[in-house]
């Protein structure tokens, strides 16, 4: 007598093996619904917002431009049309978006858009926005004054704290009231 290889499966585990197959096709696809009630790429309305990847810095904040010609664009990538040209180096700038790679940066005057993150460096630096500012020796108005200097001259941070920041503009390395310039918060400590 002949025999079959395979025996035939009894109907209680043909109906198993058919469960376990809808189970999977039901986790690789997202669930049970039909094919026309799934709606694909459509976020319930409770559903946080898809992450970006960003630096998971702190908004806003201050950076400064690295270069001398920097495009500042509409638009998060380079599909977007150039809306400005800043063109001087180390200018502070206050980063109040991130979208990937980019940043969505302003000026002290409000002036900004979206430039590429390799356009930004860390180092922080200030523009005075008063028609005029001491330089002095030491943090205090009675001190000697080390230079004068006028509206949208950039200094470089050498440190903050309280109400004065210790900056150094060519040659000359003394301390500003921080009242006078844009590129530190009040109450930030930059060392």
């Amino acid at each position: 007598m002949l025999r079959p290889l395979v025996a035939a499966r009894p109907a209680a585990v043909r109906a198993a093996i058919v469960a376990a197959s809808l189970a999977l096709s039901a986790v690789a696809f997202g669930g049970l619904a039909p094919a026309a009630a799934q709606q694909v790429g459509v976020r319930p309305a409770d559903a946080p917002p898809p992450l970006r990847k960003g630096t998971g810095l702190p908004l806003p904040r201050f950076a400064a431009l690295r270069s001398e010609e920097t495009n500042v664009r509409a638009g998060p990538a380079t599909r977007y049309p150039i809306d400005w040209v800043f063109k001087r180096k180390s200018m502070p700038v206050e980063i109040v978006a991130e979208y990937e790679n980019w940043r969505k940066v302003r000026d002290w005057q409000g002036a900004g858009g979206w430039v590429h993150q390799s356009l930004l460096t860390g180092k922080r630096s200030v523009t005075v926005i008063a028609r005029e500012a001491m330089l002095y020796k030491t943090p205090s108005t009675t001190a000697t004054a080390v230079a004068r200097l006028q509206t949208e001259v950039i200094c470089l941070v050498k440190s903050c704290s309280g109400e004065w920041c210790r900056v150094q503009v060519g040659p000359h390395v003394g301390w500003i009231e921080r009242a006078k310039v844009w590129g530190v918060y009040k109450g930030e400590v930059v060392n």
